[in-house]
């Protein structure tokens, strides 16, 4: 077990992420002096990262995983390591800004019922505008829709300080995911049938269940690369946006909603993939109708789940 120094581990997960820790962990490193530790989750790389680590960055907490167990894996067998007040999960494709952290931490330290936030995010490759991964705050519609302030679907908006405010939200990007570690093992962490994608709305819910606050912090602010794992609009990444955003409905959505809402979103992801066929996408097509294949075929498992994540909120 790895005990922090700081009160807080601000943990970066890695694959194969050597390019980007030569890019972007500098800056990371340059800002942590006596304000957090940095520890890095190697997922079984091939590409020499540890190594690099070990040779450059010698402080840095290195954790090596013998197999790749996804993100969602990845981040649940690296944190049981780790000893800290605070986790801060850093996704390898991220940059950090200077002065970055210190809004974030103050924002947790400020109140208690605040379970997790997150900084703006704002897209590397074109820095004016908010980034698709959480944007300046995420939110949940009627039918269990994740969407973000600063972005409607695809389209990004500038940042020209209109969301500088912190608010409460409804989740905050597994990007760069500021949470309390005794509240993140408490609530399960990520739910490892997730593998990747919605699995922190999936925790935020839960911790929304039970009565805590998820906090959209305009103060900090952070650029992403992107789709440097799985690209965005790819068959992978819409199969596991449906299969994972009907999942997290069942496992968190009251029965009451969830008997009424779950037919509508059944029937608008129907005719989602049915436009896409149309529109001569076959591959968006499949993705679709493989994630509601997936959730039928394992629909008691995903009951057990929803009994399991509501004896998480009752018995805290």
């Amino acid at each position: 077990m790895y005990k922090t120094v700081t009160d807080t581990a601000v943990v970066i997960l890695s694959y194969n992420g050597l390019g980007l820790h030569k890019q972007y962990l500098p800056l990371i490193m340059s800002e942590s002096a006596g304000k957090y530790d940095v520890v890095l989750i190697d997922n079984a790389s091939t590409d020499g990262t540890g190594q690099f680590i070990n040779d450059n960055y010698p402080q840095v907490h290195l954790i090596s995983l013998p197999v790749n167990s996804g993100f969602t894996g990845g981040y649940m067998a690296g944190i049981q390591h780790i000893d800290s007040k605070y986790l801060v999960l850093l996704s390898a494709d991220f940059e950090v800004t200077p002065g970055w952290f210190e809004p974030l931490h103050k924002l947790m330290e400020s109140d208690s019922a605040i379970a997790a936030c997150q900084p703006k995010i704002r897209y590397i490759k074109e820095r004016e505008k908010f980034e698709y991964a959480g944007a300046a705050g995420g939110f949940i519609d009627t039918l269990g829709y994740p969407f973000c302030r600063g972005r409607i679907f695809f389209t990004l908006e500038e940042d020209k300080g209109q969301y500088n405010s912190t608010l409460e939200c409804f989740w905050a990007s597994g990007g760069c995911f500021f949470t309390r570690t005794g509240l993140f093992r408490q609530f399960g962490g990520f739910d490892l049938n997730f593998f990747a994608h919605m699995e922190e709305i999936d925790l935020c819910w839960r911790y929304k269940n039970a009565g805590y606050k998820i906090m959209a912090c305009g103060d900090s602010t952070v650029f992403h690369l992107g789709g440097s794992v799985i690209s965005y609009g790819s068959p992978q990444k819409i199969y596991r946006n449906y299969r994972n955003g009907l999942i997290m409905m069942i496992k968190n959505m009251s029965g009451a909603e969830l008997i009424f809402k779950l037919p509508v979103r059944l029937a608008l992801d129907i005719v989602a993939a049915y436009k896409a066929l149309f529109s001569g996408n076959a591959k968006e097509f499949g993705a679709i109708a493989k994630a509601h294949m997936h959730v039928f075929l394992h629909l008691g498992k995903w009951i057990r789940s929803r009994n399991s994540a509501k004896n998480l909120v009752t018995n805290r």
